[in-house]
């Protein structure tokens, strides 16, 4: 049987991008009249056929849910995950896990595949150069043919479905105030760029519980981290020969870099550094010293993501949409990382 081609064959055959293809064979306008006309010859020469999920699928239910998920090895996405099977499984539903691995080109992938009839709906945390790129078509078309889609963690205000967050601005604020509480006034803060919206959001938490002391904002404390792959180098490097008493790290990997930074450096934790993370996972609980962290209640955020993704699938109705913004709270959890 001859293979069926796919976006993926196209974009590799003619050396550009998924997502050009995908806008290609929409007829959008931000890709030029000859790339367009490219593909579509390509498209049609192949044979190719799109994946198409409106009415001819809207009745054939497959009682499954897709998790779209940019990293597969991290404790707080594993969290969600158990939240999310636990509804899903009790209201008869399966589950497919996939990782984006926050590549923009995958996220297209397997949204494409498992809406050409293998899922009834999507729970997605969006990857990392899907948020750089601003290029959320892919997620939109979905929708907008007729699937539910509810975002979690990682959203996008240009998106309009369901979303489960949490406060990240009153946690980073929060994390910060604790520093401040214990005596911290030179407070480096390790954070992600800003087109990663969680990092962008904890920052603010932690401007707010600076300002909120009376104390300015030190550019010089503030390291913002692109390549979190081969993040330990920028880290070490950062902390090496700064002033500080207190860091805020707004995930896990980044504090346990961190703490090992003052470490190298021949300082002890809490006496002459205090450290608070986020996220309550595995690496939190057992550093050396203990991480006080923020926690983000991951199993709730997928039960409750869960929860509504069943509910409209459960529940379609025709005409106008009406979508919810759910705000799990944030808990400060203190461990030996700031006793003092």
């Amino acid at each position: 049987m001859k293979q069926k081609i796919t976006l993926k064959h196209i974009a590799r055959e003619l050396d550009i991008s998924v997502s050009t293809v995908s806008k290609a064979l929409k007829g959008n306008k931000e890709i030029s009249e000859d790339t367009r006309l490219k593909v579509r010859a390509f498209a049609k020469l192949h044979n190719y056929k799109p994946n198409n999920i409106a009415l001819s699928l809207k009745n054939r239910k497959t009682k499954t849910i897709a998790v779209i998920i940019p990293e597969i090895l991290h404790h707080f996405f594993a969290k969600v995950i158990k939240g999310i099977e636990r509804i899903a499984n009790d209201s008869g539903y399966q589950v497919i896990i996939c990782s984006s691995n926050n590549s923009f080109d995958k996220e297209v992938i397997n949204l494409e595949m498992l809406a050409s009839g293998s899922a009834d709906g999507f729970i997605l945390s969006v990857a990392k150069e899907t948020l750089q790129n601003q290029d959320y078509h892919h997620i939109t078309e979905t929708i907008d043919q007729g699937m539910p889609v509810v975002l979690f963690d990682r959203v996008a205000d240009g998106i309009f479905c369901d979303k489960i967050i949490v406060d990240d601005i009153r946690g980073g604020q929060e994390a910060v105030t604790h520093l401040l509480s214990i005596g911290c006034r030179k407070i480096a803060l390790i954070t992600t760029v800003d087109y990663i919206s969680v990092g962008k959001l904890r920052t603010m938490g932690y401007e707010r519980a600076l300002r909120a002391y009376d104390l300015n904002i030190d550019p010089d404390l503030v390291l913002k981290i692109e390549d979190i792959e081969h993040c330990e180098e920028q880290i070490l490097e950062f902390l090496k020969d700064k002033d500080y008493d207190g860091i805020f790290a707004v995930n896990e990997l980044f504090a346990v870099l961190s703490t090992k930074a003052v470490h190298l450096k021949g300082l002890t934790i809490p006496k002459d550094v205090a450290i608070v993370s986020f996220s309550d996972g595995v690496l939190s609980k057992h550093s050396i010293p203990s991480l006080t962290t923020i926690s983000q209640h991951g199993e709730q955020m997928g039960v409750k993501a869960a929860e509504l993704l069943i509910h409209k699938l459960e529940n379609q109705l025709e005409g106008h949409e009406e979508y919810k913004t759910i705000v799990i709270d944030t808990e400060l959890i203190q461990r030996e990382s700031t006793r003092r």
